[in-house]
């Protein structure tokens, strides 16, 4: 049961970045997701940028919004989960594409999402991702 809710939440929250139809709701509803508390941390071979959920969403509102970023989604690949009592962790792969300012690209990366069991359910707790670039490439 635990698995089930955590992976439907992983889920939801890889498909609140896909542009198009209906994206504002989806962005709209994805501080549910997350413990107020909660941070979400980019490396990306450069400082690691902390973010509060507010704003890590605002800038890829913009991106996902305003039209230069196009068929733009990314998703799970293989991840691993592990449950103990109230906490629980996501560590796993990722792909991304789509098109920016008209030229198509694509990326993979690692993310890690730890998740707390709250009296609503589970949260995301903190994220953190990195993508591959020159010097690091997934296996």
């Amino acid at each position: 049961m635990d698995e089930t809710a955590l992976n439907e939440l992983i889920d939801r929250f890889f498909a609140a970045f896909v542009s198009g139809p209906d994206c504002e709701e989806r962005l709209d509803a994805l501080p549910e997701l997350f413990i107020p508390q909660a941070v979400i941390v980019r490396t990306c071979g450069s400082e690691p940028l902390a973010y509060t959920v507010d704003e890590f969403i605002a800038p890829r509102r913009a991106l996902l919004t305003e039209g230069t970023l196009t068929d733009f989604h990314e998703w799970p690949l293989d991840g691993r989960l592990e449950v103990f009592g109230d906490i629980a962790h996501w560590y796993g792969a990722y792909a991304k594409e789509g098109k920016q300012d008209g030229v198509a690209f694509t990326g993979r990366g690692m993310k890690t999402v730890q998740f707390v069991r709250t009296a609503a359910g589970w949260r995301i707790s903190a994220a953190a991702w990195d993508d591959e670039r020159e010097g690091l490439a997934m296996p």
